[in-house]
């Protein structure tokens, strides 16, 4: 045997070894996607991607598509199908106004953490509250209808109200606060997450006039036309600008345990923006327009959206102006609750922290100088003995059953405090 065969003999049986430790490999991986694409097809529902058509209603904005299906779903945690009410919400149809005149009423107004297509309706915060009513003020009659839309602040919320919850004549008006309301009360800081133009938004916004003064302006049919250029990159639910399949989503195609390892990713990672050009780029864009050359003023652009900036002791103009745009909005709103009669609560979910956090202590400032009472979701589940991260998905920031009863008993006790609000009903 020659010196070059003898050294080849150790290095051939090396790289069979490791072509059948790498077989082995392969071969165990691909039974544990076979098992895990089975144990999915068996077990979970059979949608993977959520559907929540929408439409554009005057006065409004975009809301739900009254009747229609909406399946939700974030691929892990939760898989839901339920019908919108004839008004485009999440809801139950509201009690006609005999009937709330009749009792107790309250209204709930909020985002995504109202809308809570996670859940089912009959879990929800406000139906929640109705049944826990039932039982610990019978005497009252409680009654109660839901108001929201995702991505959508306070000012957005106004129209709501307006259109819809006002002819109810509600005894109690309660919003529901999250830790993104301050930034989705701006329409720039909008547009840098949700893609559409800062000054033809789908819905109710601040604006400034040329005399300085904060007005509300209507939301407006034809925002599609003045979008951002990555507004398309977006799972826009109104139907104008589907969500882009990204590469990631193209590989996973029909099966199950891809799509899952997939949303683990981004659970994970945060990456809820894949298609997105980065947040410098976008906010370059909007400087470009004419009337936000300000919008870099004292801030330097991060990789994700800013929503710490707004914490800071002197934010930025931009945040300056969410935070004034947040105050404008509550103040909005105490006007109509005055003017009607209602009474008006703001509840802060649990993604605010506790009442000391500087997100609280920024809300509370507002609410208190207006003479709104603040209730603080995530004091209420310590003080009830609860765990906080019981109130949120594994990998979704929103309100487990659990959550909504939570809030709903924080609701509850103030109304217990305060029979005053229900006397004309009781």
């Amino acid at each position: 045997m020659s010196a070059e065969r003898a050294a080849r003999g150790p290095l051939s049986r090396a790289l069979r070894v490791a072509g059948w430790n790498a077989a082995l490999i392969l071969g165990g991986l691909a039974l544990v996607a076979a098992a895990g694409e089975a144990w999915l097809r068996l077990t979970s529902p059979p949608f993977f991607e959520s559907s929540l058509p929408s439409r554009f209603a005057p006065g409004a904005g975009v809301l739900y598509e009254p009747h229609a299906e909406m399946r939700h779903t974030n691929g892990l945690d939760f898989w839901t199908v339920q019908r919108a009410n004839g008004l485009g919400f999440l809801d139950r149809e509201p009690p006609n106004p005999a009937r709330a005149a009749a009792s107790c009423h309250v209204a709930v107004i909020g985002d995504s953490f109202v809308a809570a297509p996670e859940v089912a309706i009959a879990d929800k915060l406000h139906a929640r509250l109705e049944a826990l009513a039932a039982l610990a003020l019978p005497e009252i009659g409680v009654t109660t209808s839901a108001y929201a839309r995702h991505s959508v602040g306070q000012a957005a919320q106004l129209p709501f109200y307006d259109e819809y919850a006002r002819r109810l004549s509600p005894n109690l008006l309660a919003l529901v606060f999250a830790h993104n309301d301050f930034l989705d009360n701006s329409p720039a800081l909008q547009a840098l997450r949700q893609g559409w133009g800062p000054d033809r938004t789908p819905y109710a916004s601040p604006a400034r006039g040329e005399d300085g003064a904060v007005r509300l302006r209507p939301p407006d049919p034809g925002y599609a036309e003045d979008a951002m250029p990555w507004f398309r990159a977006l799972a826009d639910a109104s139907g104008v600008a589907p969500r882009r399949e990204d590469a990631a989503r193209s590989l996973t195609g029909h099966s199950l345990f891809l799509r899952w390892l997939d949303g683990k990713r981004r659970a994970l990672t945060g990456d809820e923006d894949g298609a997105l050009p980065p947040m410098d780029e976008r906010t370059a864009a909007l400087a470009a327009r004419p009337g936000y050359e300000w919008i870099l003023d004292g801030w330097r652009p991060p990789a994700g959206y800013p929503e710490e900036r707004i914490l800071e002791e002197y934010p930025p103009p931009v945040f300056a102006e969410a935070l004034e745009f947040t105050a404008f909005a509550l103040a909005e709103f105490k006007t109509r609750a005055d003017r009607d009669g209602a009474a008006l609560v703001v509840l802060a979910t649990h993604t605010m922290g506790g009442a000391d956090t500087r997100r609280s202590v920024l809300l509370r400032g507002m609410a208190d100088g207006l003479g709104i009472p603040v209730l603080n979701l995530h004091d209420h589940i310590v003080r009830s003995g609860g765990r906080v991260e019981d109130a949120r998905w594994r990998h979704d920031w929103h309100w487990t059953p659990q959550g909504h009863q939570w809030a709903a008993e924080a609701i509850l006790d103030w109304l217990r405090q305060h029979p005053e609000v229900c006397e004309d009903a009781a």
